[in-house]
């Protein structure tokens, strides 16, 4: 039986809305953190122009390959093992890079990495789209946020929430300017970074 994280099933129509947009002029784009799948299979099917490369760490490899045989569109690739702490990262180069709930459960080193990471394989003119919870100035933007941010240091004291402005200094670095600032359905926010041609 297929793992099913409801999160996805509720976030990905609002996470498409957006996607549609921002990555209308793509052609190849790479997930960052693919987890279950739904999301990789629901972004394919619905952006048919795309060819979308679904990624994840080793010990997630195989459900993820599970969903992509059995529910995968012809434009979504079979999952590759990635961890953005590599340098280089083992895939082409790309016109987008995706990827939903991962920074703020990497250590603040990974989120430097991954970063890096996509400024290395992300074409020009290119756009990078990160989905999840931010903060901004230090703020949270909702009680539950902070809440869940509590929970994950406890957990993880190298996780947590993610400054907006620590991000923009990283992406700046690796050549991206912030072009849009999405508000999400859960207190969520799609960040979306772009490299100009």
């Amino acid at each position: 039986m297929l793992a099913v994280s409801e999160a996805c099933e509720r976030n990905k129509d609002p996470i498409l809305a957006v996607l549609g947009r921002e990555l209308a002029v793509c052609r190849s784009v790479l997930e960052i953190g693919s987890g279950t799948g739904q999301h990789a299979v629901h972004f394919a099917r619905h952006l048919p122009h795309l060819s979308w490369q679904p990624t994840e760490l080793g010990g997630g490899l195989g459900p993820l390959a599970e969903r992509i045989v059995l529910e995968g569109p012809p434009n979504l690739a079979p999952a590759i093992k990635l961890d953005v702490r590599a340098h280089p990262w083992p895939v082409a180069r790309v016109d987008g890079v995706f990827s939903a709930n991962t920074l703020h459960i990497m250590a603040w080193e990974a989120v430097e990495d991954f970063f890096r990471g996509v400024g290395a394989v992300l074409n020009a003119p290119g756009v990078l789209c990160v989905y999840g919870p931010f903060r901004y100035h230090g703020a949270y933007t909702s009680r539950s946020n902070a809440e869940f941010d509590r929970y994950l240091r406890q957990r993880d004291p190298l996780s947590g929430i993610r400054d907006c402005e620590a991000l923009e200094r990283l992406a700046g670095a690796a050549g991206l300017e912030l072009a849009a600032d999405h508000v999400m359905p859960a207190n969520n926010q799609t960040l979306v970074w772009r490299r100009r041609a």
